[in-house]
């Protein structure tokens, strides 16, 4: 019996090396009491360190100084566990890292609203006063932006502890979805009895069984239709509290309040939603494709995930894939490949699979060491795309660690996918321009299309979506099962009618995407996509001003507001272009794949 390994049996040469980040677990334990007398001497500011610019300074650094130290611990701790979740000493020490963190934010947490209390002149005038303050002048004046949002101590002290109320939508979901919900047992296409879980259905979905996934389908959402009303309500709750606190702070709307925090006027989501409209046609060839490939006389809603190209059936060893990658990415110049190299040599990555060890990948890391990637690796041609993804976020990271003080080292969210999605885009053209095999590139473009289908289109959608309920609500209507149903359904007809039957079931798909509880957050994937399609077009012409603008934005970190950075390295998302030239480029693909699949 082929049985996985434990950690201690996996060649050294393949894990990472987190004694980069503390040498010993001792050294933690060590470092992590002196961190809570820091927190704990944090009180010797509270309701004081406005009075001048001197105590302001000191209080922003030591602020941003504890900070760091608690983030090295927490990344240490829960990578430690990360490699084998089973070990009784490192669940204790995540543990103990989680109640540090929780710790420190309870002991800063009134520095925002404290320095809130000042003016903005008076602001400005301690930066002006103070070289100190001049480091963080950014942060500052983050902070002051909201200043308009603000409500008076008393009032902020009540909202706040309105936060886990305000939460009941999103943790009650959660909760039914996790753990509560339960689907039939289905027969799969051995005749296996098989109980139908959330995993398992992504499963069933890829099947070539079409019967399978048709029942599959018709079971999950015949299961949630169950529930129709106690998920509408549910949801409900979660865009009331959106609008309660969008009112409550005085923003003009629920959209309007969460752009706020990346500085992201509600045109770039309005404009996304118009520009997807405008090309939606594109993506009727791609279906159609499917239809030919897939032989069925009418696509269905669950015909949209199986393959319809043979998967290549070569394995990579990690050795293989490693060099791969790097080749595929010397566009970004010898610097890069020269740090990229360490990654493999200077133990950034941990490689293989081990019991107990977490599932998937990542990259993380701390600030003042090199940044990590978790992988699972079984040498498919996803793992190569997905150790060219997660490098994309290691290098990001590395640059901007490099390059920026502690305080703007973190690039925000609406940013983050951008660097791996450059990589991927360099991966694909290297493995296009290198294959002979017509069946391999046919996978490798729609590999491509899925990706921009599932991440821009639908993305896309769900973003629309979630702008209409708000503002069905905002308007006075009421937001019932029939209601939402209706309003999903239509967008899905928008999206796919020339092509596909709309199965009746899809009307309930809003009611299992978790990410609908963090109100418009989804748009992000789409305008990171859309980012990277550009960026990695510039990056592969040759030209090296556009490379040069690519490692700035690397190596900006979250020195500016996201938009900014990105309309910096030639990526401009106050106008249509980014999302229209991602738009062409899936044109582009399409007939690419038509014509190969023609001679498949």
């Amino acid at each position: 019996m082929d049985m996985l390994k434990r950690r201690d049996e996996i060649d050294d040469k393949y894990k990472w090396h987190l004694e980069d980040i503390f040498e010993s677990n001792d050294l933690w334990i060590k470092t992590a009491k002196e961190t809570e007398r820091k927190i704990d001497a944090m009180r010797k500011y509270s309701g004081k360190f406005t009075k001048n610019s001197a105590s302001v300074a000191a209080c922003t650094e030591a602020v941003f100084d504890l900070q760091k130290d608690v983030v090295k611990l927490l990344v240490y701790a829960h990578m430690r566990r990360d490699e084998d979740s089973a070990d009784p000493v490192y669940q204790d020490l995540a543990g103990k890292a989680d109640a540090l963190a929780t710790k420190y934010s309870a002991a800063v947490s009134f520095y925002e609203p404290e320095l809130l209390t000042l003016s903005t002149e008076r602001v400005k005038r301690y930066v002006k006063k103070e070289p100190v303050l001049k480091e963080y002048s950014f942060i500052l004046e983050e902070i002051m932006r909201k200043k308009s949002h603000v409500l008076s101590k008393n009032e902020e002290k009540i909202l706040a502890r309105t936060s886990e109320i305000s939460s009941a939508g999103g943790d009650i979901f959660n909760m039914f979805n996790n753990a509560d919900i339960k689907f039939p047992v289905l027969t799969d296409e051995k005749g296996n009895k098989t109980e139908l879980t959330h995993g398992r259905y992504n499963t069933f979905l890829v099947s070539p069984d079409r019967n399978l996934r048709k029942r599959a389908f018709k079971a999950l959402y015949d299961t949630y239709d169950k529930y129709r009303n106690t998920l509408a309500a549910t949801y409900a709750a979660s865009v009331k509290s959106d609008t309660f606190y969008s009112e409550i702070r005085k923003y003009s709307s629920s959209l309007t309040a969460a752009l706020y925090e990346d500085n992201v006027p509600s045109t770039v989501y309005n404009g996304l939603i118009k520009t997807v409209h405008a090309n939606i046609k594109k993506l009727t060839p791609y279906l159609v494709l499917r239809k030919k490939m897939l032989g069925v006389r009418k696509l269905h809603m669950y015909d949209l995930y199986v393959p319809f190209v043979k998967t290549p059936e070569r394995k990579y060893t990690f050795e293989e894939a490693r060099d791969i990658v790097i080749e595929a990415l010397r566009p970004m110049g010898e610097e890069y490949i020269s740090v990229l190299k360490t990654a493999f040599t200077d133990g950034w990555i941990d490689v293989y699979e081990n019991q107990g060890k977490r599932t998937g990948a990542y990259s993380w890391g701390c600030y003042g060491c090199h940044p990590y990637v978790l992988l699972n690796w079984q040498g498919s041609i996803k793992d190569v795309f997905t150790l060219a993804h997660e490098l994309g976020h290691a290098m990001h990271t590395y640059y901007s660690n490099r390059n920026q003080p502690y305080q703007y080292s973190e690039y925000k969210i609406f940013v983050a996918e951008v660097a791996s999605t450059v990589n991927e885009n360099l991966l694909m053209e290297y493995l296009l321009n290198n294959s002979k095999d017509d069946t391999e590139k046919a996978y490798l473009i729609n590999h491509y299309l899925e990706e921009f289908r599932a991440t821009v289109f639908r993305q896309t959608m769900f973003a629309e979506f979630e702008k209409q309920a708000h503002k069905m609500y905002e308007k006075g209507e009421m937001l019932t099962c029939d209601a939402l149903c209706s309003m999903y359904y239509r967008l899905q007809k928008k999206y796919f009618k020339k092509v596909m039957k709309i199965d009746k079931e899809i009307a309930m798909e809003w009611a299992r995407i978790p990410h609908f509880y963090n109100a418009f957050y989804v748009y992000k994937y789409a305008t990171g996509f859309s980012s990277a399609t550009i960026l990695a077009s510039g990056i592969l012409s040759g030209d090296s001003d556009k490379l040069d603008k690519y490692m700035t934005f690397l190596k900006s970190g979250g020195s500016d507001y996201p938009m900014e950075i990105l309309r910096k390295a030639g990526v401009d998302l106050s106008t249509s272009e980014p999302i229209q030239h991602a738009m062409d480029l899936f044109e582009e693909k399409v007939k690419q794949l038509e014509a190969l699949t023609a001679s498949v």
